[in-house]
């Protein structure tokens, strides 16, 4: 290909890849406005697409079905929260701060999306769905909001020297998070005003058990709660986890 075509040619392309991006925008954004208004399971995708302006077919180019759409929203909504938590990670230290800042920015950017949380619940509840946020099919969004708090931890002055409780930690602050989302979910309260003083409360409990965690007292407790989360997450391959805890008197503590 000559320069002069070559030149030609990018233009053309990056036209195709805005366009595209546009379509898929546009029918992310009114199924959104369908599950909202009609339900997730009333939603037909010939419905998204005729109220989007493609044809069926071009929905499915863009999502294969309607998890496919729901998925892009949870992707969609985790790019959201790791923009809003820029600032705070890059200018705090304190671990509460990092924290509070984190969850606090879960909460602001899910506001315009606290109807269709309500309505996606119904659905996404159900342990055997793919939209449950446990669900293999969530894994790797799943894996990105982890490695948020994994960011937050490591990048605040507090320092845990229990090395497997450490490595668990991120997770078991996601499910914190879950928790306070789910009753953001169910809060009627004027701005959700409810949620964010269970945020200001709660975050102070939590980073405080962090810190307690470095005491030698707190030893027996520590072992008994990785032992639990080993039991509920059930036996691992060899080589993919779940080894046995070292004594206690190989504990980093």
């Amino acid at each position: 290909m000559t320069d002069e075509r070559a030149a030609t040619a990018a233009p053309e392309g990056a036209a195709k890849t805005r366009k595209g991006e546009q379509t898929r925008a546009q029918i992310l954004e009114t199924a959104l406005v369908l599950f909202r208004e009609r339900g997730y399971e009333e939603t037909t995708m010939r419905a998204i697409a005729e109220a989007a302006g493609v044809a069926v077919g071009n929905a499915y180019y863009y999502f294969r079905s309607k998890e496919y759409l729901i998925q892009a929203f949870y992707q969609r909504s985790h790019d959201e929260h790791l923009a809003a938590t820029g600032e705070i990670l890059a200018a705090e230290s304190d671990l509460r701060a990092r924290l509070l800042g984190v969850m606090r920015a879960k909460i602001d950017t899910s506001m315009p999306y606290h109807r269709f949380a309500a309505v996606l619940f119904k659905t996404a509840a159900d342990p055997k769905s793919p939209l449950n946020p446990f669900h293999e099919d969530s894994r790797e969004i799943r894996e990105k909001a982890i490695a948020l708090f994994t960011e937050v931890l490591e990048g605040s002055t507090t320092r845990l020297r229990h090395a497997e409780l450490r490595a668990e930690l991120p997770h078991l602050l996601w499910m914190y998070e879950m928790g306070i989302v789910l009753y953001w979910i169910h809060d009627d309260s004027p701005g959700c005003r409810r949620t964010y003083h269970l945020l200001e409360h709660t975050v102070t409990l939590v980073v405080r058990l962090i810190a307690l965690a470095n005491l030698p007292l707190m030893r027996p407790l520590i072992r008994t709660t990785l032992e639990l989360l080993g039991d509920l997450r059930g036996p691992h391959p060899p080589g993919e986890g779940g080894s046995e805890l070292p004594d206690e008197t190989d504990l980093d503590l």
